[in-house]
């Protein structure tokens, strides 16, 4: 075990635990707690604070993306299977979770709701064994490609299988008919966010913990160099298939809460748009970081929802946002986040407040210049029919006229060059702040 170390990469995944620790036990064990019960107080404290309908009902949504995330992340950031069909395990989660509500509540099974979600797992693993001991005999992207022919595969077959998948229109259940516990019924969505709370502080913490045991070291071995870890006497599929089944199981769940939120499956949750959106998420939050699927997965729920309420064209600006997370910021928003600790540590973070307030101006004025052209350009091209006077931010615009097209291309433009004049100004401020840091921590 020794030699493995040798192998495993220099990741958060892999320090974690990994290096020798001078503190008392005690200290570090509050180390480790602490954050959890910090995000504790957080998922309790939440629905005191944002009170409305919407936002209880964001927050359960974040709540499923999250263990969703987490869980692909297995696959993905540590193991480094890249999966096109994720969302199979979520789906079938999702419907073995309706059906189950419906047996237990048609014969008043007294089998409570918050325990439905084991179902979903249960059914989340026992499908990963199934697919995963073919598709996980190759990496790289003879995996993904098998991932992707089996998500086909099942979101033809649930429209074949009427009989389980329901069409269509899918299967509904009623969550309110099942066995009230501690007089609880579910029916206000505050109680259904709390459920969705705990789900997802017992699944975060058990992926975390997964992270920390020599499997998860072995799958970051895997990751990069399989190779090496067969010569050292282990096979590489066998710690695949174990990540691959973990992995759906936890997406199970993920798909078990979603189903009792909404109180329905259906064929869209087996498509490869759900497979998509968790794959924006993780790589958007971070793959190289246990936070980062999390942030991810809040930052693409809260856009989802409130970008579809401001234009019809949200899944481009999703998809401009994922080219420029994987050009310019590979580490995601977690990674960025996490570059700025040694500085803050070192208390030279704050050199780099003029030079960021500085490049702010340039990059508003460009972000705001490039979405008026892509939201006229929508208007002339596709909704032209309708006229072409839009709006913007309570700003009217006519696509019709020129001065429009002029004003948002100099602001696109002008922004641009500015912000390219100022990048060097950041730089120089990174460099002199990591120095800083360095002379301190040394």
């Amino acid at each position: 075990m020794s030699d493995l170390a040798d192998v495993a990469p220099s990741g958060s995944f892999a320090q974690a635990g990994a290096r020798p620790s001078i503190r008392p036990r005690g200290a570090g064990l509050a180390a480790q707690v602490l954050p959890w019960l910090l995000a504790a107080g957080i998922l309790v404290a939440a629905p005191l604070v944002f009170t409305s309908g919407t936002a209880l009902t964001m927050m359960s949504l974040m709540g499923i993306m999250v263990v969703f995330s987490l869980s692909y992340n297995m696959l993905l950031g540590q193991t480094g299977l890249l999966s096109f069909g994720h969302a199979v395990y979520y789906g079938l989660g999702a419907f073995f979770t309706v059906h189950a509500m419906n047996v237990v509540a048609g014969n008043r099974l007294p089998i409570p709701l918050p325990l439905l979600p084991l179902v979903g797992g249960l059914a989340g693993l026992a499908f990963g064994i199934l697919f995963g001991m073919i598709s996980t005999r190759r990496a790289g992207t003879v995996f993904a490609m098998i991932s992707l022919g089996i998500a086909e595969l099942v979101a033809s077959g649930s429209h074949i299988l009427h009989s389980f998948f329901g069409g269509e229109e899918g299967i509904t259940a009623n969550r309110t008919k099942m066995l009230r516990l501690f007089d609880i019924g579910f029916g206000p969505q505050i109680q259904v966010y709390y459920l969705i709370a705990a789900w997802c502080l017992i699944c975060a913490v058990a992926m975390f913990a997964i992270t920390r045991t020599p499997l998860g070291r072995l799958c970051n071995a895997v990751r990069e160099n399989p190779e090496r870890v067969e010569f050292l006497g282990y096979e590489p599929q066998t710690i695949r298939v174990t990540a691959f089944c973990l992995s759906a199981m936890f997406a199970g769940v993920a798909g078990a809460l979603a189903a009792i939120n909404f109180e329905i499956a259906n064929s869209a949750y087996l498509g490869v748009h759900q497979s998509g959106v968790v794959l924006l998420a993780t790589f958007i939050g971070g793959i190289g970081t246990f936070v980062g699927p999390v942030v991810g997965a809040v930052v693409v729920t809260l856009l989802q929802v409130s970008l579809s309420d401001l234009t019809e064209i949200w899944q481009l600006y999703f998809g401009l946002l994922f080219i420029a997370i994987v050009m310019f910021a590979p580490g995601g928003i977690a990674g960025l986040a996490l570059m700025h600790g040694p500085l803050l540590r070192a208390g030279t973070a704050h050199r780099l407040i003029p030079a960021y307030l500085l490049a702010l101006g340039p990059f508003a004025l460009m972000l705001a210049g490039g979405i008026a052209l892509i939201e006229m350009a929508f208007r002339v091209l596709v909704k032209a029919s309708e006229g072409t006077e839009t709006s913007l931010a309570g700003i009217p615009l006519d696509a019709g006229h020129v001065l429009p097209w002029c004003v948002a291309g100099a602001m696109a433009a002008g922004g641009a060059f500015a912000l390219r004049a100022v990048l060097p100004r950041v730089a120089a401020a990174w460099h002199e702040a990591s120095a800083a840091a360095k002379e301190k921590l040394a």
